[in-house]
């Protein structure tokens, strides 16, 4: 295998998927030159031309070069994706460059804004394709329609070696969780992933700073994540139906949720605030009405809706009446649960 050949590969892969232009060429080549530890190159036979969808079997072939060389120091997925992240790194346009890309397209059209963050998200291999065609998906019918079932296949295990090593390392106070703005670049360790290639994009939810990315294990279409500027935990309120509504008012196309707030049952990363989006109709988007409702002073047309779980559907066209009377729901709910508990706590206490 020729290293020289798969880095000419990788260059003509970033210009087709317009990470860089023909002008960088030689600036490119010498800083992978100069990562990867190759001396004595010699391209001037070398002549490329295809299209490939993702740079996976280029960075395959580099990385199993780089471990027999003695530049890898383990052929495991855990060193392997620190490389090949840095590699990608040098090939992905700085955050400024994304971000006034982003902006000058959203202007124009939020649809193509998106379009062009989640392809980017994609061609850098941010967002593992080839890992994501594992899962197992399918619908399977019930009598609330259709159900997505969906086994997740393609997140990596830690190796031995890896989690060993790990153990030796001191905590990270920076970045503090994976969903801090400052993984944007950050390098790595065996406990944390490498980031150089990824990109956020800010924006104002209920006037505050948040931020917009991708997944890098998507489950759906365009599998977003919105985090908080700050590093705060997960804490549902009143402002969070207002970020929520706050972020389809600026992408209309996504859908914007959140898990809960609870341990077990909630989000893998309850230390800072965020929601999960995407471009992507869920079944329990399409299930039915069954008792239709609304409640006095608020014009907000409300439904129980035909779903395995209890459900409260709320439609209006005023964003703050939704949130407000969402979060009137939610502390009756909240009330409703104490109070339940309360009585549960008490009678498992008689003899």
């Amino acid at each position: 295998m020729n290293i020289n050949y798969e880095v000419e590969r990788l260059i003509n892969y970033g210009i087709k998927k317009n990470l860089i232009d023909v002008e960088d060429t030689i600036y490119i080549r010498n800083q992978l030159l100069d990562l990867l530890g190759i001396e004595g190159y010699n391209y001037s036979e070398i002549n490329i031309d295809e299209d490939l969808d993702t740079p996976t079997e280029i960075l395959d072939k580099i990385l199993t070069a780089s471990f027999e060389n003695g530049k890898l120091e383990s052929n495991t997925i855990v060193y392997r994706d620190l490389l090949d992240t840095k590699i990608m790194g040098v090939l992905t346009p700085r955050p400024s460059t994304v971000i006034k890309t982003f902006n000058n397209l959203y202007k124009d059209d939020k649809v193509l804004a998106t379009e062009y963050f989640y392809n980017l998200s994609k061609s850098t291999d941010y967002i593992r394709t080839d890992r994501i065609a594992q899962n197992m998906v399918w619908k399977a019918n019930s009598k609330y329609g259709a159900l997505d079932i969906t086994i997740n296949l393609s997140k990596p295990e830690k190796d031995p070696k890896a989690i060993a090593a790990a153990r030796n390392l001191p905590s990270l106070s920076y970045p503090k969780c994976l969903l801090c703005k400052e993984n944007e670049g950050f390098a790595g360790t065996l406990n944390h992933p490498a980031r150089q290639n990824h990109r956020v994009i800010p924006m104002i939810l209920n006037k505050e700073d948040w931020f917009l990315q991708y997944s890098p294990y998507s489950y759906y279409n365009e599998h977003c994540i919105v985090f908080a500027s700050n590093h705060v935990p997960m804490k549902i309120t009143k402002e969070t139906f207002v970020r929520l509504l706050d972020f389809t008012t600026l992408y209309p196309h996504y859908f914007a949720g959140s898990n809960a707030d609870l341990p077990i049952v909630g989000g893998s990363i309850l230390t800072h605030d965020h929601y999960q989006g995407g471009n992507y109709i869920f079944p329990m988007d399409k299930a039915e009405d069954l008792i239709k409702f609304t409640i006095d002073n608020y014009n907000v047309d409300l439904s129980i809706v035909k779903w395995p779980l209890t459900t409260v559907r709320l439609r209006g066209k005023d964003n703050s009446e939704v949130a407000k009377l969402s979060n009137e729901i939610l502390e009756h709910w909240k009330n409703y649960s104490n109070e339940e508990a309360g009585v549960h706590a008490f009678t498992g206490d008689i003899p």
